[in-house]
């Protein structure tokens, strides 16, 4: 707000501090918001429901930029909708994380030198019950700090008791339809996690490795294979080249010599091979490559372990008991001893798979596994989008979903871990399996054991939006909130989640999880990069929020989610949004000293000036903008809309133009004071989703009401006033235009001015008070000598700059800036006729250079009426 000596004094009772200060608002607004009930959701109101569960974060967990960023936008929406008259269940919990909680636990025990081994499965499992009671879940206490307007009295975790109940429920049911089957297939293990994991875990990432060709066989039989995984020949049961290959035709159906070992090996024919890649001839490992197991599948071929779980060669030989990366250069040397060696190449970049937990080099691996078959599941995963059930925002997201649930796999369930949920099959002495449900008696008796295996994380997460709520019991709030109005998660969770839980809820609830899925991005730092603790660009929200305040971080962000766009953010941006809401912060304080209310009704249009009036109809545009991008979950053009809205319309506008209305008092000034109290009251209910606190604070205090949580959502009245918009864009021209050019003669904002207006017979002459105070002109008195005038909007501002300004300086620094616009547009018109260049260049190009000419031009004109306007000397 621009500071004015004529700024009028306080009200009778100024009702806010001089300075907003976030920390001493924040904690005690939200436990007020929470004690009052406010987040509760009551499963027997009238009121339409709105359901969003938070997508649960790991118990390992603390608060980053990704959580605040998702958490903001889930909140903005789930405010919206209370303040609209929903009843709104925002489902908060956390997630068990498997993989992730028995790695920091086993982490404290070698500490003290022990391992989970050391302890037992019992005692261990008791001991991660005790880590996550103790120091699990900080993030409970980062989300009050954010403002999560969660339903905490419905707080669930994975592994509850009702959501343990869940899983084992839907475990039965699919294991008895034929949906889950034991099998021996080739998995991405993780010799460092000691367990399988999902390929959707697999972290791909470029290594150098090392790429060797060796001859297998003798004399005429010798055929050339290659490989960057030397220690797995010791498990080749075959070489296999395309049944078409004319060079390999003699051979196929041979066996030949496999080096380093007493067998031979056949040379067979399948068409997975590719003849034109290498040599056209492969090394087939079936028990170690998902494609070499394909093709032993087909060929009946043995299948022999070489690694052990720990990747230490265990086939008996010279090799026996190395590492799988020492064994490879072992092996390496050995062939090339042999005179095995053809060729070798390093460094050899290759893409490589990675536990993305904990970045161990993975290994193919043949093992005994729990699987879900997929194809039924993600068929109806994929028909639930396609038939319309399910809206997926950005639209073009979708078809990635599709490319995705189109191709699945059948889903690797278990884990060789402790701390999960075990899986609910008992083995029997002689190989009986029994499945068991909740309600079900365990088999028991000599040889009987339950699985040691336990299941997949995202098993549990995938029944997420119907366990967290009762099921399998058909409960109030199942009836209620299911099916979830909207997911809120990453594009990256695409695959992790959202295609398991589509799964699971048309499987066991018979029905979609939610009807719309908005897709976010990733929060990257200021210059777009991933942010990474061994980039050194990890932000802790809560030094930010320490520093700027939760609503300046949560603004922040807001501005920036753009649907399924990569969030760039910086310190600065957040600095800008604490200045953004001191800004909401001064301008109450002004209004609420200047008699702001909003008693009564508004008063008749015609008892209002122009700029009233102007302001309302801007008022109600932008009330039916963001109600629009709302519902598109636009969140960065609303919160873009709105602050622009408050900040230069409100604030640098409307408060500015209306001042002279106050400094006059009177009548005219209760009316405008009336206005401006509706005005604050409707922005800050817009506000309020994004930057709730700074907005409770002062709507509580403008408007004397209980709170902005369960206030009314502002609605569009209709009202609009398009000649007041035009008269007021008038007034902003004339300002406008003046400013620039005072700025250009290098006059300083605050420095007055002598001038003659010429407003008469136009829509600006009411405003020429206003226009004198924002513009800093005085009245052309006694000896006025108009040295530049200014025709604008239909009328002329003379002004008198005699001794402000080196004219001939001034001159000589817009001649030489017209100049170079000059120079821009002979440049650009001679690239613009050139049809040579018009033909080649892309349409981007092209329209850069037409953006080029029209500023340029622009420039000229401007520039010239600047140098028109200058005294004469």
């Amino acid at each position: 707000m621009t500071e004015n000596s004529q700024t009028p004094q306080p009200a009778a009772t100024d009702a806010l501090p001089t300075t907003y200060t976030p920390a001493a608002v924040e904690g005690p607004l939200y436990e007020r918001w929470v004690e009052r009930g406010y987040f509760t959701a009551d499963a027997k109101s009238d009121k339409p429901a709105y359901t969003v569960v938070i997508p649960p974060p790991n118990v390992t967990g603390s608060l980053h930029l990704g959580h605040a960023f998702e958490h903001t936008l889930i909140d903005a929406l789930t405010r919206r909708k209370r303040m609209q008259g929903y009843e709104t269940l925002w489902q908060p919990g956390m997630d068990h994380a498997g993989i992730a909680t028995q790695n920091v636990v086993e982490r404290e025990l070698a500490k003290d030198g022990k391992s989970r081994h050391d302890l037992g499965r019992e005692a261990f499992v008791e001991r991660v019950w005790q880590w996550k009671e103790e120091s699990g879940g900080q993030i409970s206490g980062q989300m009050r700090r954010l403002g999560d307007g969660v339903a905490w009295d419905r707080e669930r975790f994975t592994m509850d008791e009702g959501l343990s109940k869940a899983v084992q429920t839907v475990f039965k049911k699919m294991y008895d339809d034929g949906l889950i089957y034991r099998a021996e297939r080739i998995i991405n293990w993780c010799p460092r996690c000691l367990t399988a994991i999902s390929d959707i875990e697999v972290d791909y990432q470029d290594d150098d490795g090392e790429l060797v060709s060796m001859t297998y066989g003798e004399g005429e039989d010798t055929i050339v294979v290659a490989t960057t995984r030397a220690e797995t020949m010791l498990g080749d049961t075959a070489v296999a080249v395309h049944p078409d290959d004319e060079r390999y035709a003699r051979l196929i159906g041979k066996q030949i010599k496999l080096p380093l070992t007493d067998r031979s090996i056949p040379v067979v024919a399948d068409t997975h091979v590719d003849p034109e890649f290498g040599t056209g001839a492969v090394k087939v490992t079936p028990a170690h490559d998902p494609n070499d197991f394909a093709i032993g599948q087909r060929h009946d071929l043995e299948t022999i372990q070489v690694l052990d779980e720990r990747g230490v060669i265990i086939t008996p030989g010279p090799f026996q008991g190395l590492d799988r990366f020492e064994a490879r250069s072992a092996i390496v040397a050995a062939l090339r001893a042999d005179g095995r060696i053809v060729a070798e190449k390093r460094p050899y970049v290759h893409s490589v798979g990675h536990c993305s937990r904990c970045k161990t080099t993975l290994e193919p691996r043949l093992s005994m596994q729990w699987w879900v078959k997929v194809e039924t599941l993600a068929k109806a995963a994929g028909d639930a989008v396609r038939d319309g059930r399910v809206d997926i925002h950005p639209a073009e997201l979708t078809q990635r979903y599709f490319d995705w649930v189109d191709n699945l796999n059948d889903w690797c369930i278990s884990r060789q871990l402790w701390w999960g949920h075990r899986i609910p099959v008992w083995h029997g002495p002689n190989g009986e399996m029994v499945c068991v449900g909740p309600d079900d008696e365990a088999p028991a008796g000599e040889g009987w054991h339950q699985d040691t295996d336990v299941l997949d994380t995202w098993f549990s997460s995938g029944l997420w939006p119907f366990s967290t709520m009762g099921w399998p019991e058909r409960t109030e709030s199942l009836e209620k909130f299911y099916p979830n109005s909207v997911l809120v998660t990453g594009y990256d969770l695409m695959f992790f989640w959202v295609a398991r839980m589509m799964m699971f809820g048309l499987y066991a609830m018979d029905d979609v999880p939610f009807r719309t899925i908005a897709f976010h991005g990733m929060v990257r730092d200021e210059n777009g990069k991933k942010m990474s603790k061994s980039f050194g660009n990890v932000v802790n929200p809560l030094d930010w929020m320490d520093k700027y305040g939760s609503d300046a971080v949560r603004f922040t962000l807001a501005r920036g989610a753009n649907p399924g766009v990569d969030v760039p953010i910086g310190e600065d941006w957040v600095q800008g949004s604490r200045n953004f809401a001191n800004k909401i912060w001064n301008a109450t304080r002004f209004a609420l000293m200047n008699g702001a209310t909003v008693e009564g009704e508004l008063p008749a249009p015609e008892r209002m000036t122009a700029t009233d009036r102007w302001i309302l109809s801007r008022l109600n545009t932008v009330v039916a903008q963001v109600d629009a991008l709302y519902d598109d979950y636009q969140f960065a053009k609303l919160s873009d809309a709105l602050f622009h809205f408050a900040w230069d319309e409100v604030f640098d506008w409307y408060v500015e133009l209306s001042k002279t209305t106050f400094f006059a008092e009177g009548e005219q000034a209760k009316v405008s004071a009336r206005v401006l109290g509706e005005v604050l009251d409707v922005t800050l209910r817009l506000l309020h989703p994004v930057v709730p606190f700074v907005t409770e604070t002062l709507w509580t205090t403008l408007t004397g009401g209980e709170s902005l949580v369960v206030a009314d959502w502002p609605t569009d009245s209709g009202f609009r006033d398009t000649a007041a918009e035009q008269e007021i864009e008038l007034v902003q021209q004339v300002v406008t235009e003046v400013r620039r050019f005072r700025s250009d003669q290098g006059l300083q904002p605050g420095q007055k001015v002598p001038a003659r207006l010429t407003l008469d017979g136009t829509a600006l002459a009411p405003h020429e008070a206003a226009i004198r105070q924002l513009l800093r002109l005085q009245p052309a008195g006694e000896g006025f000598h108009a040295t530049a005038s200014l025709p604008v909007a239909g009328a002329t501002v003379a002004l008198d700059l005699s001794g402000t300004i080196d004219v001939a300086a001034e001159r000589k620094r817009l001649t030489k800036d017209l100049q170079a616009a000059e120079k821009e547009v002979v440049q650009a018109n001679a690239k613009l006729g050139n049809e040579a260049f018009l033909a080649k260049a892309p349409d981007n190009v092209v329209d850069k250079i037409r953006g080029r000419l029209a500023k340029a031009e622009a420039d000229i004109a401007r520039i010239t009426a600047q140098i028109e306007a200058l005294p004469q000397q």
